[in-house]
Formats: C-alpha cells, sequence, structure tokens
C-alpha cells in the first residue's frame, strides 16, 4: 500500500459513524496542484447557475480583478465571462504558487461591493458567506504549449457554445 493510501485509510478511521447503519461520513479530499510560477486554467461559478450577475455587474467584476494584481500579481493570459460563470487562463510569478488567495480577494471584493439581499442558508449566514459564489472552483495546470493552446481555444468557443456571441473570427 502507498503512502498516500495509508494516510487516506487512517483519515477515514478517525471519521465518526454517521447513522447506526454503518454509513460513515466521506469528506472529500480537495488537492490542488501548485506549481510556482505555473500556468492555470479555472472555470469558476456564480452560486446559481440562472443568474445573469456577472454580465448584469461587470463594472464590479473588472474592479475586484484590477485590484488583485496589486496586492499579488499574475498574469492573465485569457478571460471569458459569462452570464453564470468564467473561464479563464493566468500565469503566476515565478516562486509563487498561490492562487486561491487570489481566487479569495477577487471574490470577495467582488462580493463586497454588491447589495446584501440573496438568498442564504442558515450555513452560510453563520458563516458570513453572501451565497453569490460556489465554494470552489474548477483549476487544471497547464502543462505545455499544446495544452495552453487547446485551453485558450475553449475560452474562445465557450461563448460561442453558449449562444452568447458569433464565431470568434468574427
Amino acid at each position: 500500500m502507498s503512502s498516500f493510501s495509508k494516510r487516506r485509510a487512517e483519515k477515514w478511521k478517525r471519521i465518526p459513524p454517521f447513522s447506526e447503519a454503518g454509513h460513515t461520513l466521506l469528506m472529500p479530499d480537495y488537492r490542488r496542484k501548485r506549481v510556482p510560477g505555473g500556468t492555470f486554467f479555472f472555470t469558476v461559478n456564480l452560486l446559481d447557475r440562472r443568474s445573469n450577475l456577472l454580465v448584469a455587474r461587470i463594472d464590479a467584476l473588472r474592479d475586484a480583478v484590477r485590484q488583485a494584481p496589486a496586492r499579488a500579481p499574475f498574469h492573465i493570459d485569457a478571460w471569458a465571462v459569462l452570464p453564470d460563470h468564467m473561464h479563464c487562463l493566468w500565469t503566476l510569478p515565478e516562486g509563487d504558487a498561490n492562487f486561491p488567495g487570489r481566487w479569495r480577494a477577487i471574490k470577495t471584493a467582488f462580493a463586497k461591493s454588491l447589495p446584501v439581499g440573496e438568498p442564504r442558508s442558515l450555513v452560510m449566514t453563520n458563516r458570513g458567506e453572501r451565497g453569490i459564489w460556489q465554494r470552489r472552483y474548477w483549476e487544471h495546470t497547464i502543462r505545455d504549449d499544446r495544452d495552453f493552446a487547446v485551453h485558450m481555444d475553449y475560452i474562445h468557443f465557450n461563448p460561442v457554445k453558449h449562444g452568447l456571441v458569433g464565431p470568434p473570427a468574427d
């Protein structure tokens, strides 16, 4: 058994029984591949996937994005904003792998720019969450030039796929 498998098995042993039926509460084990100076593709979603908040409040989103590099620099290679989600490619500075901190700053600045009023669960209220963003986001570490090109094409084509614009060449 690998050391990873042993650590995971030990972790599950510490989780108490979920019910008398013998089930256990299995929590996801989210891991982020942190590559200092790496390039990353992200998909970030609003909690309400029927919302158009990102385009309706695009100026607030732009301001939030502009503030983040002032505190922690990064290069934006591409960014597509759709009504309820966005895709982007970032390259971080050499020696820096803290993309979660940058996302936290962007999400927080955007949320603070909006009036309170969105529906929130008791759990969200107790945690001080606004109920605007999904808690997590999807991230992929770009491996090489081909991978970069594939994700750049995806960013360009995604608004077309959703029927929001014509082909990128137009």
